[in-house]
């Protein structure tokens, strides 16, 4: 059981976290509404997925880079993390480049 995806995906969700806090963009700023938004997201491209796994449309593939562990099938653990990870990094660039154009629009 390979578990490098994962673990890289592990790694970039933390370090997403990381600049959260410091610029806190998101679930520092209101952890309510970033968690609704943030399991709406991902209940919206699990069902994506879903609907292109009954289409025969996405499949698991061989890879020696994932862990092998299924949630689903044709569904790996990973593809969880990594849309979680597509979630939340949306949510960030979309905040900090709010904050970003708010700052240069007071300057």
């Amino acid at each position: 059981m390979n578990l490098l995806y994962l673990a890289a995906l592990v790694l970039a969700l933390g370090a997403m976290v990381l600049l959260d806090r410091r610029f806190r963009l998101v679930f520092w700023r209101d952890a309510r509404r970033a968690t609704l938004v943030l399991v709406i997201g991902l209940l919206f491209f699990l069902a994506w997925d879903a609907v292109g796994i009954a289409s025969g449309v996405f499949a698991r593939g061989a890879s020696p880079f994932l862990s092998g562990v299924d949630v689903a099938p044709e569904l790996p653990v990973e593809e969880l993390f990594f849309l979680t990870f597509l979630c939340y990094l949306t949510l960030v660039l979309l905040s900090g480049t709010r904050a970003l154009l708010d700052r240069g629009r007071r300057s």
